[in-house]
């Protein structure tokens, strides 16, 4: 079983701010957000590197993040109209897809991201979860 701060969430040994959940996947706020709702989405079999998932999963991720993507549209109306999306994957050894309500693609980019409170993220992931519950 792999050790990183992903799995550690998975597990429950990490506290996090869950929105969304399944039997393969799970999305959480993240505690650096570049903007308010940015949301991870994670498989949680521990995998390194995206092109490392067999193209059924990666499918299924993606099909996993439009109704959290459209959920957070809602939620917190970007300037843009939009939700970005990143797929960086380098600060930790798991694959995890980013999405980002943006104003404009200069948001996308973790030279913005900040620290959030429990209470701001508390506050996002209910927003989120009473959203994607319809």
């Amino acid at each position: 079983m792999e050790d990183c701060i992903f799995c550690k969430i998975i597990r429950g040994e990490v506290p996090s701010f869950k929105v969304w959940e399944d039997e393969n996947f799970l999305a959480f706020l993240s505690i650096e957000p570049i903007n308010p709702g940015h949301t991870l989405v994670i498989p949680k079999k521990h995998i390194d590197y995206v092109f490392d998932m067999e193209e059924s999963q990666l499918g299924e991720l993606f099909v996993v993040c439009k109704p959290i993507a459209e959920a957070l549209k809602k939620v917190f109306n970007p300037l843009s109209g939009k939700i970005g999306i990143m797929v960086a994957g380098q600060e930790v050894p798991h694959v995890h897809i980013s999405l980002i309500p943006i104003n404009n693609e200069g948001d996308l980019t973790f030279e913005r991201a900040k620290q959030a409170t429990s209470e701001n993220l508390q506050e996002n992931a209910g927003k989120i979860k009473a959203e994607l519950a319809g």
